[in-house]
């Protein structure tokens, strides 16, 4: 492909470091009943031990903890009336209680990721339209193929014995049982993981970074939905195993402290984070893609056209494809999807590829490797600009480009 028109400025740097000035979105509170959850998360404050978090649940909600927390100091509790939440909030030892808010898949239609339409046919390998419009295939030719970055996939899983993704899976983790086993049983995390890291062999497609690590971590069910507290275990869990980028094609529209602390502590651990913006334009960008410390996508068509019902606001960073997206899926399959879920592992492959380049004049913390706020400067000044000259609410700072940021 042509080298396409790069947007790129000295200023970059220090918008990225500010979050781009920008300012919140307006969403649902994780406490409005709206939220479909009735569990509810209790954050004790730092310092209080075990012993004192038995005795402020006590027996009254012995039966109905659903886990605990130890590394982000909360528990878990389901079936907490209004008054026992009023009385949990006023104890000195609580910090806060919040709702464990609901988070989704970010597909189009959230019915054909679930029944599926893998094609167990090993064909020829091809090209996704994806990949070829971030000119990602041009990185490998200078031997960069994501070799040995890791990067966690927080999702419903992945197809542990997919032809096109095995080799790469290094390890994994299931929130949800708290089991090693992640195996996918929607099909969504297997379309993620495709476009991120796909194997650059002879059949199915190829992803991104062909040879990145791959680490699933599933947090969301079958039906493609998940609680805050599986996703900000498997948060922890990427930081405990030192994965460098998370994916996450989901959200919702609450914005929950103890899920933005969870991204806060994964960025000070060094770890990119990626995510999905939404599947409605008329709505604000969900969470965690509208934390400032989260790389928000939207999705774009063949066309470099934004679609139509792609998020859009001052919270999206970059824009990439999204519109029949072809890739691996659950089984031995393969599936044509589109949604900000699928824009946003195309960004976390290409800042798989950046982490194996030198950070040069982009090391603004003189440590000689990359820090997620000067990742995301180099990828927000390496794009094919869209749209408005510039920064826009539709496509961020503009179209991801891998090689260009990979120079």
């Amino acid at each position: 492909m042509n080298i396409k028109k790069v947007l790129a400025s000295i200023s970059i740097i220090a918008l990225s470091y500010s979050s781009v000035g920008l300012t919140a979105v307006s969403a649902r509170s994780a406490d409005d009943p709206d939220s479909g959850s009735n569990r509810k998360i209790v954050v004790f404050k730092d310092g209080v031990t075990d012993e004192i978090r038995d005795n402020v649940l006590g027996a009254r909600f012995a039966s109905r903890k659903i886990k605990r927390l130890e590394v982000s100091g909360a528990d878990v509790l389901e079936n907490v009336s209004d008054s026992e939440t009023a009385g949990l909030k006023a104890n000195p030892n609580v910090l806060r209680v919040e709702t464990d808010a609901i988070a989704t898949i970010q597909v189009r239609d959230v019915r054909d990721a679930a029944k599926g339409n893998g094609n167990a046919t090993i064909q020829a390998q091809t090209l996704p339209w994806g990949i070829d419009k971030i000119d990602a295939e041009q990185v490998w030719l200078t031997g960069n193929t994501a070799e040995p970055i890791k990067v966690g996939i927080i999702d419903t899983g992945i197809s542990l014995k997919h032809p096109d993704l095995a080799n790469n899976i290094k390890g994994g983790y299931n929130a949800i049982t708290n089991r090693k086993g992640a195996n996918d049983d929607n099909g969504h995390g297997s379309h993620v993981a495709g476009i991120i890291a796909a194997l650059n062999n002879s059949s199915g497609v190829v992803g991104v970074a062909p040879k990145a690590d791959l680490y699933a971590i599933k947090a969301l069910n079958a039906a493609g939905s998940g609680y805050i507290s599986d996703i900000v275990e498997g948060i922890d869990w990427a930081i405990s195993r030192n994965i460098k980028v998370i994916n996450m094609s989901f959200g919702c529209a609450c914005d929950v402290q103890f899920m933005h602390d969870a991204v806060i502590r994964a960025k000070n651990a060094g770890i990119v984070i990626v995510a999905a913006a939404g599947n409605s334009a008329t709505d604000p960008v969900i969470y965690p893609a509208a934390y400032p410390e989260v790389i928000a996508v939207s999705a774009t068509d063949s066309s470099d056209a934004l679609a139509s019902w792609s998020a859009r606001g001052p919270e999206v960073d970059l824009s990439a494809p999204g519109v029949g997206v072809y890739s691996t899926y659950k089984g031995k399959g393969y599936a044509t999807l589109s949604g900000t879920s699928m824009a946003s592992p195309h960004v976390a492959g290409a800042a798989a590829l950046v982490l194996n380049t030198p950070v040069g004049n982009y090391d603004e913390n003189n440590n000689s490797k990359w820090d997620p706020p000067e990742l995301t400067a180099k990828l927000k000044g390496s794009v094919t600009d869209l749209g408005t000259f510039g920064f826009d609410n539709l496509f961020g700072f503009g179209l991801v480009n891998a090689f260009l940021a990979s120079q």
